[in-house]
Formats: structure tokens, sequence, C-alpha cells
């Protein structure tokens, strides 16, 4: 299988994206922490006294659906244009092309880990109880990694061809941001919606984070039956796109 021969050249090249990432910042991989607190601190202070919750669960309840929200933004905005954007690996030298977006992928998930063990510290820090739960944690992870990179490949794919992508992906991005429960509850989508706005697997991601970190609670089969069903059909269509796209990729470029 190509990801065991080209192991070597995942890691290298994750590593790689890290580093160019944050080798021009002062902070470096601060930026990464600063970001979502920053960003909790004014979701906080604008939508704190419209939803009745505690001070400290409301700003932590935000925090972990940014940190959530930024592994599928900062994933799949760098998976995207990682075929374009190493144009000497696709025309020069022959590699399966896939290992360059599960490369991104693979960066992006390395820097969300390290976001998700600050919440952990954070929760320590106001006294939220860490169940048993939490360790599920790296299983639900993984999960939400085949996802986006079966939502990466598409992404990919398609980018080669048509360079407006990103932009409609940012909007898109923008909008799935207030349409995802990120800075408010469940509780305020009519009852009679709800089946339907939990269909979205990112809205169920988000929902099983809380559950493990905040509420100590084992998330629902059908909620992670669906989070599943929806990883393996983002692959598929990955997967077909991806294979009938490639072999122009390097006229593209």
């Amino acid at each position: 299988m190509w990801i065991t021969e080209y192991r070597d050249l995942i890691s290298i090249l994750a590593i790689s994206d890290l580093r160019v990432k944050y080798q021009s910042s002062v902070l470096g991989f601060a930026w990464s922490l600063v970001n979502p607190l920053l960003m909790m601190l004014v979701l906080y202070i604008v939508f704190s006294n419209v939803f009745h919750m505690s001070e400290n669960q409301y700003a932590l309840y935000i925090l972990i659906g940014i940190v959530s929200w930024r592994f599928l933004q900062n994933g799949s905005s760098a998976a995207m244009t990682s075929i374009v954007g190493k144009p000497g690996l696709v025309t020069k030298v022959y590699i399966p092309r896939q290992v360059l977006v599960l490369s991104s992928v693979l960066s992006g998930f390395v820097s969300s880990l390290l976001e998700f063990l600050v919440l952990i510290c954070l929760l320590i820090a106001f006294s939220v109880p860490i169940s048993f739960v939490v360790l599920l944690f790296p299983f639900v992870h993984l999960l939400f990694l085949f996802l986006l990179y079966g939502l990466s490949l598409s992404l990919a794919s398609l980018y080669v061809y048509y360079r407006d992508l990103n932009q409609i992906w940012e909007v898109l991005l923008q909008a799935g941001f207030f349409l995802c429960p990120i800075v408010y509850p469940l509780s305020t989508i009519p009852e009679q919606y709800l089946p339907y706005y939990m269909l979205n697997p990112i809205t169920d991601f988000i929902a099983i984070y809380r559950d493990i970190f905040l509420y100590g609670k084992l998330p629902s089969p059908v909620t992670i039956a669906i989070v599943v069903v929806s990883g393996i059909i983002l692959y598929l269509i990955g997967r077909f796109l991806f294979g009938k796209l490639e072999r122009r990729f390097a006229e593209e470029v």
C-alpha cells in the first residue's frame, strides 16, 4: 500500500508544512493557541448574555467548538492547495499524488492535537472533571482525520482545474461556522428540525467533543454511526474524483 511505502516522505512533507507555516511568525506555533483563545473571548463577550449558561462552561463550550472547527478549516484549506503548491513533486518525480494531500491533512492534524492538549489544560484549570470518556478522543479525532482526508481529496483535485474554488470554499467555511453549534447551544434549534440539523457530520463531531471533554458522557451510537458513514462517503467520493482528475495534474499545475 502506498501509505506504508511512502510513510517517510509523508512525515517529511507534514513536518515541512508545519515549519513553513510558522517559521516567519514571531510567536510561531503560539499563534495557533492565541487565535482560538482570542476568538473565544470575542464570541463570549458578544453572546454570553444571550444564552443562559454559567460563565466558565460557556467559555469552554465555545472554545471546544472553535478548536474543532479550526481542524476542518485549516486542514481543508491547506490540503486544497497541496497539489498546486508543490509542482516539482507533481511534474518531475513520480509519487502517488495522494501523498501530498495526506501530508497536508496530517500537518493540520498535529496542530489540532496540540490545540486540544491546551484545551485539556484549560479544562483542568477551570476544575472541570476529566472523565475516563476522554480516552475516546484519539479514536474520534482519527475519524475526523479520515473524513477530512476524503473531503480534501475532492478539494485538492478540483482546485487544480478551478482556481476560484478557494474563494468559494472560504465563503462556505464562513457560513458553516454559524450553521454549526459553535457559539449557540443545540437547544436553540427547533425540535422539528434537529434530526436534519444533526445529519451534518461536523455538528456531530463538535457534539461528540463536548460530550467527551465538557460533560463526561459517552457519545450515542447513532452519532458515531453518522460520522463513520459520512467519512466513508466523503472518502469514496474524494477517491473517485481524485483518480479521475489526476491524469492531467502535471499539465494543469
